[in-house]
């Protein structure tokens, strides 16, 4: 392969990635300024979960249907689209609520909209990594965890400046950053992704029949119900993103405002849990081809979720909280890799915007439920017992692929996986 043609994959695959943070640090951002915003109205617990629960339903409307749209329009186009259509609708928060107000209700509307697009962005980016992977020389279990590192990383930084934001200035002034953020990103893929080659050995499918829409939609649909473990691990990672929902978009924001200062607490655990997060997604990638998928992956996603949770359930101090918020941190650094990895060797190519759409939309379909909830629990049963009966679901789900079955299919398998939907049943 040409050098200069390396050289530009590798500038690609940079922007790609740093494209991808930005644009989640954003995300992150309007997480911590929501929450705080309904608060500062006066909000209840309740209300946080149902602003919660609007800003993340549209994470599951849009995989389910933009997956396709993703394949059909150009992955390039479609993650340049989707940050500017985020950005503007985000701005629209802080620029209406400054001028002729902002009701609870237009609140709701605009979060929705805004967050409609941002699973297809996801999608797109991730579509194009393969291709530009593979040309510019990285093995693919390492440039997948580079793409986990960098949301890790969106993630330490964004709730950093968010927390800074929301607890020096307010929820407004963090608004206005997060839409520049989608705006940069725009900007970086626009100006140096090229699009991907198509990967050696794989059919030419331009001269192909177009079909409708719904029939694309219906193809990944199928795809994933065929295959036995896709289904196994959008059951337990809908579970997870359930339980995962209720503590970071209600219990937590709920546990720092009550008990620990504020948001910049907050910003706090939340930048902990990502610095550790990258730092264990940056030591897996170097064993990542050498250790066993499925237990590895059982064993970290346990100490992800379990250990923090019965922290705040028993009411630890905050330095005891940052310790077990850093060790699921660690452990966490290892589950996307694994995932992304696997889903990338098993979905065909020319699938994988719809595919990978429908995979979203079944993980996370649990995670406008589980906001909801997590707001409805903390006024009834009270924060230690939620955070409690958090610990105990999670450790269960968790420890699942242990039991063997189709989780063996994760293992790396000797052949290529053919252009076709993987056969086999549970």
């Amino acid at each position: 392969m040409p050098r200069k043609t390396d050289r530009r994959a590798g500038v690609s695959l940079a922007a790609l990635l740093s494209a991808h943070a930005i644009s989640q640090t954003g995300n992150v951002v309007t997480a911590f300024a929501i929450p705080f915003y309904v608060l500062g109205l006066g909000g209840t617990g309740v209300e946080v979960g149902i602003a919660a629960f609007f800003a993340t339903a549209p994470i599951v409307i849009g995989g389910a249907l933009g997956g396709v749209v993703v394949d059909r329009v150009g992955h390039r186009r479609a993650a340049i689209a989707a940050d500017l259509v985020s950005g503007v609708t985000v701005l629209a928060i802080p620029v209406l609520a400054l001028t002729v107000g902002l009701p609870f209700w237009a609140l709701l509307l605009l979060v929705f909209t805004g967050g409609l697009l941002d699973t297809p962005g996801q999608t797109a980016r991730r579509v194009m990594l393969p291709g530009l992977t593979q040309r510019a020389g990285v093995r693919l279990e390492r440039s997948v965890g580079l793409l986990d590192g960098s949301e890790r990383f969106a993630r330490l930084i964004g709730a950093s400046v968010a927390g800074l934001l929301v607890a020096v200035l307010g929820p407004i002034p963090a608004l206005f950053v997060n839409a520049a953020t989608f705006a940069v990103s725009a900007l970086l893929t626009w100006a140096f992704v090229s699009v991907p080659a198509r990967p050696p050995g794989l059919p030419d499918r331009s001269d192909a029949p177009r079909t409708s829409y719904w029939s694309d939609l219906a193809e990944g649909f199928q795809f994933v119900i065929r295959d036995p473990l896709m289904r196994l691990i959008i059951a337990l990672v809908l579970v997870t993103n359930l339980l995962d929902a209720a503590r970071g978009s209600a219990l937590l924001p709920l546990y720092a405002n009550d008990r620990l200062g504020g948001a910049a607490a907050l910003g706090l655990l939340v930048a902990v849990m990502g610095g550790c997060a990258l730092l264990g997604n940056v030591i897996f990638g170097f064993v990542a081809h050498r250790v066993p998928r499925r237990v590895t992956f059982s064993l970290c996603f346990v100490l992800a979720g379990g250990p923090s949770s019965a922290a705040f359930a028993f009411g630890a101090p905050l330095p005891l909280l940052v310790a077990a918020t850093a060790l699921s941190g660690l452990a966490a650094g290892a589950l996307n890799p694994i995932l992304g990895t696997v889903e990338l060797e098993r979905v065909p190519e020319h699938m994988r915007g719809r595919v990978f759409g429908m995979i979203n939309a079944g993980a996370w379909a649990g995670i406008p439920f589980g906001a909801l909830l997590g707001g409805i629990a903390a006024d009834t049963i009270g924060l230690a017992l939620a955070f409690g009966l958090i610990a105990v679901l999670y450790t269960l789900a968790t420890l699942t692929p242990l039991t063997g079955g189709s989780w063996r299919l994760m293992e790396r398998q000797p052949a290529p996986v053919p252009d076709t939907p993987p056969g086999g049943s549970t």
